[in-house]
């Protein structure tokens, strides 16, 4: 197993503190690599990273267009959302427009990821609900699926249910990759969850962004989820979470989205690119600055968005009292990459 390279440090002062390795793969519609680095043929487990994928079946049913699905509630099928009251509301208007309400959910409750949100619902006296679960978005599309196409609900998120062979099939049909049982593990919201090469999640996402390679019904929901995740970050993320920042930056130009243990992916529907990240230990604070550092070197030619995406990939860290004490800063070979 070779070892990928340095692409994160995190300096306290002037020393280097931590070291953050990963792979970096970046891939055309037609399977080209146009920029790697690591290893990018060991299988990650996307984790959240490939919800887009995930809810191919909620559109290419036909539920999302039963249920009158506009670009909110699409992105959030593609969410890890931070459960601020927005995000709820939405989740329960998903389940609420098929007849269902949250007692169908199967992804657990947690509190919200938004700290501010979390002690409102303390001091109020509230207790979380599986709406406030991060995935409870995605879990409302899969939910609608099955409701419109008659599939059995209860169980709907174990491994061999109709609705999650159909996920499993969109997944292997648009990353190229097999999603065999060997490689099958169980994701935090308790949906089977599979190990695949880097650079087939890259390929799978710039055919979501292409259409290269896929039919013209899959073709369409793959631009329609895109898109609608572009049109409405706040409903990917949340207030001042990497997914929104990003993709605010370039209005309708860059859909990215975060997964559990130091994964990102992103799609350019201008350039066909996919790209897949994954830090090797997990940290997502590594794989933000990976994913922002090649975002800036595949816009190094437009000054304003390059520097807007460098300054958040080379970023300050601060403690209680709002004092700097050091910054998480790509390394140069990341940051002296020529992409594209």
């Amino acid at each position: 197993m070779m070892s990928n390279p340095v692409l994160v440090e995190v300096f306290r002062g002037e020393t280097v503190e931590s070291l953050h390795r990963g792979a970096v793969a970046v891939v055309d519609g037609d399977g080209r690599l146009v920029f790697s680095l690591g290893d990018i043929e060991r299988p990650v487990f996307p984790r959240s990273a490939i919800k887009a994928i995930q809810a191919l079946p909620l559109v290419e049913s036909g539920a999302a267009d039963a249920y009158g699905f506009g670009n909110e509630e699409l992105a959030m099928a593609c969410a890890s959302h931070s459960g601020e009251p927005l995000h709820v509301a939405k989740a329960e208007q998903m389940l609420r427009q098929a007849g269902l309400d949250a007692s169908a959910l199967a992804c657990g409750t947690h509190w919200p990821f938004e700290q501010a949100v979390t002690i409102e619902l303390a001091r109020s006296g509230g207790q979380p609900t599986p709406l406030h679960n991060n995935c409870s978005g995605k879990h409302a599309g899969f939910l609608c699926t099955c409701q419109h196409l008659g599939l059995e609900k209860k169980g709907y998120s174990a491994l061999g249910s109709p609705e999650q062979d159909l996920v499993r099939d969109a997944m292997e049909g648009v990353t190229g990759a097999p999603h065999a049982l060997d490689q099958c593990g169980t994701d935090g919201c308790s949906i089977p969850t599979y190990a695949i090469p880097l650079r087939n999640l890259a390929h799978g996402f710039a055919r979501m962004a292409s259409g290269v390679g896929l039919e013209a019904e899959r073709r369409k929901a793959a631009r329609r989820l895109v898109d609608a995740a572009m049109a409405a970050p706040f409903y990917v993320a949340g207030t001042g979470r990497a997914c929104t920042r990003l993709m605010e930056m370039a209005p309708g130009r860059i859909f990215v989205k975060t997964g559990a243990e130091g994964v990102f992916t992103g799609a350019l529907p201008e350039l066909g690119l996919g790209i897949a990240v994954k830090c090797d230990d997990g940290a997502t604070r590594a794989a933000e600055a990976i994913i922002a550092t090649v975002l800036g070197r595949i816009f190094r030619a437009e000054d304003e968005l390059e520097s807007k995406l460098d300054r958040f990939a080379d970023r300050e860290m601060r403690n209680w009292n709002g004092i700097t004490y050091g910054v998480v800063s790509p390394t140069e070979v990341l940051t002296e990459a020529l992409i594209g």
